[in-house]
């Protein structure tokens, strides 16, 4: 008589458990989906006003270098950039005070700062020198 009350209280236990890492799971993906749907998605647009396109400007140049165009690539916005261009991700800080950036990489070509989609590699802004 013992045996199936303890095969019982064992099972339950177990579909307890199962229901529990079950449901913490589910809350954890829904807070990863809540916060990925806060992150805007890159376009293949952008319009920053002046004043941030300087603060893009100013930040970027403070810690990066200008690298030289491959051949026959001209930045302009449209254009998809070639492999030879080192793109990164857009510096937290810059991120956090131009919003609009976060979800963007960047690439400084021939003193020339290029906002660029990471889906499609497509510039998507183009911040000359003395914006």
């Amino acid at each position: 008589m013992k045996l199936p009350l303890i095969a019982i209280a064992t099972a339950a236990a177990l579909v307890s458990g199962i229901a529990t890492a079950s449901a913490a799971s589910n809350q954890a993906t829904s807070k990863m989906s809540a916060s990925s749907a806060m992150q805007p998605a890159p376009k293949d647009s952008l319009s920053l006003t002046r004043s941030q396109e300087r603060m893009a400007w100013n930040d970027v140049k403070k810690i990066d270098t200008s690298q030289t165009a491959p051949a026959g690539f001209t930045a302009a916005i449209g254009t998809t950039v070639p492999n030879e261009v080192t793109l990164k991700s857009v510096p937290s800080d810059l991120a956090s005070r131009v919003s609009a950036l976060r979800p963007y990489d960047y690439a400084l070509v021939q003193n020339k700062l290029l906002i660029v989609n990471p889906g499609d590699k497509k510039v998507v802004d183009v911040i000359n020198r003395h914006a």
